[in-house]
């Protein structure tokens, strides 16, 4: 018995030889490998992070930006288109039309030499010959919304 008493109170009077200081309970919350076989574990350099991050930021935004704009050209042509439209369709509208037109045809804007007055005709200046009683304007179509499209010439 007294040489389990011995060994209970070396036990007892067991002390540790590293630092408390130097060893932890949870060695995986450590910020650095706690043993040699360890993997190493750098601190991050912060500032390359968010400069990177920043550039990232910057470069995605631009691209964002750039589609923007070119959506805006894209609209911005399709409202000078329809306006155009418009302002063709009101001259045709107050031109002489002898005839109804047919939405998808061809015809042709004349003004007459005699008073400066528009006409709407089906006639193309080739087929009028050398002698054709009106100044050709333009080539318009009628659009299914009853907008015309000139397809050449300038009015």
């Amino acid at each position: 018995m007294s040489k389990k008493k011995e060994k209970n109170t070396d036990e007892q009077a067991f002390v540790n030889p590293i630092d408390k200081d130097k060893i932890t309970e949870t060695p995986g919350l450590l910020p650095y490998a706690h043993t040699a076989g360890g993997a190493v574990i750098r601190p991050e350099d912060k500032g390359r992070i968010r400069g990177n991050a920043m550039t990232a930021m910057y470069d995605q935004t631009d691209r964002q930006m750039e589609q923007l704009r070119q959506q805006m050209e894209t609209l911005v042509k399709q409202a000078k288109s329809l306006s155009s439209r418009m302002e063709v369709s009101e001259v045709i509208y107050q031109a002489d039309i002898p005839f109804q037109p047919v939405i998808h045809h061809i015809y042709h804007l004349y003004q007459r030499k005699t008073d400066g007055t528009h006409v709407l005709s089906m006639i193309s200046p080739a087929e009028w010959g050398r002698k054709a009683p009106y100044e050709h304007l333009a080539t318009v179509r009628l659009l299914g919304d009853h907008t015309w499209e000139v397809m050449e010439g300038n009015v």
